[in-house]
C-alpha cells in the first residue's frame, strides 16, 4: 500500500482548555492533510476541473489519544479507504511526528468525498482514467471501534 504521508503543524489556537487539539480543530487539521497531501501534490488532479465540486459527505473520527501542541508537525497518513461510483472515501491516520519516540497514533478517520456535477449539481461517475490513476492510492479501508 501507498500511503502519503503529509506533515501538519498544529496552532496555538487548535488547543482547547485542556491543553491538546479540540475535536473540532481535528477536523480542520484532516482537511488541511487532505488538500496538501492529495490535491496539493496532484494526485486527484481533477480537483482544479471547474465541472466538478468535491463535497464532503461524511467524517468520522476516531480520537485515539490526546494531541498535545508540538513544535514539530504532525505525520498524517492518507490512503484512498474505497472508489465507489461517484463518491470515494479518504482515510488518514494522524500520528506523532517522524522519528519522535514514543511513536503515538492520535486519531484514527474517515472522510467520504462526492464528486458533484456544477452544472447540474448531481453526483458524477468517477471517470475510467480517474479511477485507474487512484488505485496506486487505495487500500483497505479503516475499520473503527464501534461500541456493542
Amino acid at each position: 500500500m501507498t500511503r502519503l504521508h503529509v506533515p501538519v503543524r498544529t496552532r496555538w489556537n487548535d488547543l482547547d482548555a485542556y491543553g491538546h487539539v479540540n475535536n473540532a480543530a481535528m477536523l480542520v487539521l484532516l482537511e488541511e492533510a487532505r488538500v496538501q497531501g492529495f490535491w496539493g501534490a496532484e494526485i486527484i488532479a481533477s480537483i482544479t476541473d471547474p465541472t466538478t465540486l468535491w463535497l464532503v459527505a461524511r467524517q468520522e473520527v476516531e480520537y485515539v489519544a490526546p494531541v498535545p501542541y508540538l513544535s514539530e508537525p504532525l505525520d498524517v497518513q492518507m490512503w484512498i479507504g474505497r472508489l465507489g461510483g461517484a463518491s470515494l472515501e479518504i482515510c488518514y491516520e494522524v500520528c506523532s511526528p517522524v522519528g519522535a519516540a514514543p511513536f503515538t497514533q492520535y486519531a484514527r478517520a474517515a472522510s467520504t468525498i462526492v464528486l458533484v456535477d456544477a452544472a447540474t449539481q448531481r453526483p458524477r461517475k468517477i471517470t475510467d482514467e480517474e479511477r485507474a490513476n487512484w488505485s496506486a492510492w487505495t487500500d483497505e479501508p479503516l475499520v473503527f471501534t464501534r461500541r456493542p
